[in-house]
């Protein structure tokens, strides 16, 4: 396994995918070793001193804290770290999608766990074993710590993180789900993690097939007719990013606290849960036997 950058920078910046790209080297990949940092920080452009969230140390933190605790069980850290991240690293979704962050958090801050969560495998027709590159620099859905960071947006309930804790026991969920924006619509997030909750879907097959039913029945059913939502409140936000300088540390044993949003109207996600169960019964899934 290869360890932290023996330079690490004090604040996060936006390392491009161009200039990420000599730090993806083979040996990095094959998770034999890393970089030592200062060559990578000569690339970066740097973000704004004056705000308080830019500081790696309390994410690096994190991490160590992840490594430590799960050691033996790294897919579990997802729904520990998650929306630890979320709270620490207080972003508008503006800033979030801004991939060169992700990668400056992959490379610079902390390429040791991208390693551990995501260690290297075979790929198809690759008799080597590597890192999949997508880790450090892809996706919203694929890349190690953005794909966290979304989940934990887009399936917390206001301020409340209980929903990304088990939305992250699933990958599946978090992949198909964040791939087609599904869960931009709040009731549709909660819902799907209320259907995961009661058994109704479990295995990728089974939400994949649920997920491809709900994008269909979503081009001739208005959900928000079904399941009206309460409109944010930006304020919340503002002021929850406002609060990142005097903001305690991230707490390890209990769930931090999200913008102080509304929470979705609960009969919303009954009936989107009830809809969602009942779309389910007749959802294209791969290997399943249909009932008599």
């Amino acid at each position: 396994m290869i360890e932290q950058p023996y330079h690490l920078p004090e604040r996060l910046g936006l390392l491009s995918a161009t200039a990420a790209d000599p730090f993806l080297t083979e040996d990095l990949l094959r998770g034999v070793q890393g970089h030592g940092g200062v060559d990578l920080g000569k690339v970066v452009e740097l973000l704004p001193e004056d705000d308080a969230r830019w500081l790696v140390e309390p994410l690096r933190e994190l991490v160590d804290d992840a490594l430590h605790q799960f050691k033996d069980a790294r897919t579990d850290a997802d729904g520990w770290l998650a929306p630890r991240l979320h709270a620490a690293l207080r972003l508008t979704r503006r800033e979030a999608a801004d991939r060169r962050i992700w990668n400056h958090l992959a490379l610079a801050v902390a390429p040791d766990y991208v390693a551990w969560r995501h260690p290297p495998v075979a790929a198809s027709g690759r008799s080597d074993a590597r890192i999949n590159p997508a880790r450090f620099k892809g996706s919203p859905d694929r890349q190690c710590f953005s794909r966290l960071w979304w989940a934990a947006e887009m399936f917390r309930n206001g301020a409340d993180y209980t929903p990304v804790v088990t939305a992250c026991t699933n990958q599946d969920l978090i992949h198909y789900a964040l791939r087609v924006e599904l869960v931009d619509h709040r009731p549709t997030a909660q819902a799907l993690v209320r259907v995961m909750e009661r058994g109704v879907v479990g295995t990728g097959r089974e939400i994949n097939g649920l997920i491809v039913a709900i994008k269909a029945a979503g081009a001739t059913l208005l959900f928000d007719a079904l399941a009206s939502d309460e409109p944010r409140d930006p304020e919340a936000l503002r002021q929850w990013i406002a609060e990142a300088e005097s903001a305690p540390p991230v707490p390890r044993h209990e769930l931090p606290a999200g913008p102080e949003e509304d929470p979705v109207p609960e009969e919303s996600v009954a009936a989107l849960t009830t809809y969602f169960t009942e779309l389910f019964e007749t959802a294209p899934v791969r290997g399943r036997v249909p009932q008599a």
